[in-house]
């Protein structure tokens, strides 16, 4: 399993929605940068069990993201804030993506 920095995106914006233990166990894991086996001494459990919930997590995060799409929002709105355009055409886009949620 593999680190990402597009699931800890996507943590940031659906992670109230998961379970406080997944929750709890993915911001170890992807905010804190615990491994897996320092994890599952922290909470008492197999580092296998860790994984599970990770993995179950992710899949979650996913899927709401494949469902709402407002991480791919919010970094469309962030590069728009970002990039040199002028003003004018800068709000134009920032108020179709408005528009979309």
């Amino acid at each position: 399993m593999a680190k990402d920095l597009y699931t800890g995106a996507l943590l940031q914006v659906y992670g109230a929605f998961l379970s406080d233990k997944q929750r709890e166990m993915m911001t170890h894991y992807f905010d804190e940068d615990l491994s897996l086996a320092e994890i599952a001494e922290n909470e008492g459990t197999t580092r296998q069990a860790v994984s599970d919930i990770i993995r179950r997590g992710e899949a979650l995060l996913k899927k709401y993201e494949d469902e709402c799409g407002y991480q791919r929002k919010v970094s469309e709105l962030k590069r728009i804030c970002e990039s040199g355009d002028n003003a004018e055409s800068r709000l134009k886009r920032i108020a179709e993506i408005i528009e979309d949620f």
